[in-house]
């Protein structure tokens, strides 16, 4: 059964989230450069059925565009580019790196764990993943 790959583009790093093939329960799928994406996500889809792509907007509590929507857009440009075939849906990420970190709080990482900006952008992710399931029903 195919997964839903959630991503939380950054300018430097890159977070990803997978599906379990059941769609139940989102996982982390570690941190990549950003330049690196689209080789690793040729690498991933020819080994794995994916059958949509998420990706966090960035956007100001107001729901107005912030210094990073723009670099998000024209990552979904490229992907689309590169991916003509593959499903793609923005999904509002207002608030998953202030829950990825408080996550991190509540899990008990050590300060140098959650100072691993890499790290919160995984969980950040996995987050925006688990809540598109909860929302959708999976």
């Amino acid at each position: 059964m195919p997964r839903i790959l959630a991503i939380d583009y950054g300018k430097k790093r890159t977070g990803l989230a997978v599906t379990d093939p059941l769609k139940i329960i989102a996982s982390g799928l570690g941190t990549i450069p950003s330049h690196e994406l689209i080789p690793f996500l040729r690498k991933y889809f020819a080994a794995e059925a994916v059958e949509l792509v998420l990706i966090g907007l960035p956007r100001n509590l107001d729901g107005s565009a912030t210094d990073a929507t723009a670099l998000v857009e024209e990552c979904i440009r490229i992907l689309q580019k590169n991916f003509p075939d593959m499903p793609l849906k923005k999904v509002d990420e207002r608030f998953t790196s202030k829950i990825a970190f408080q996550s991190m709080l509540d899990s008990g990482l050590k300060k140098k764990d959650r100072q691993n900006k890499g790290l919160v952008d995984e969980i950040s992710a996995t987050i925006l993943l688990q809540e598109y399931l909860h929302h959708t029903g999976g």
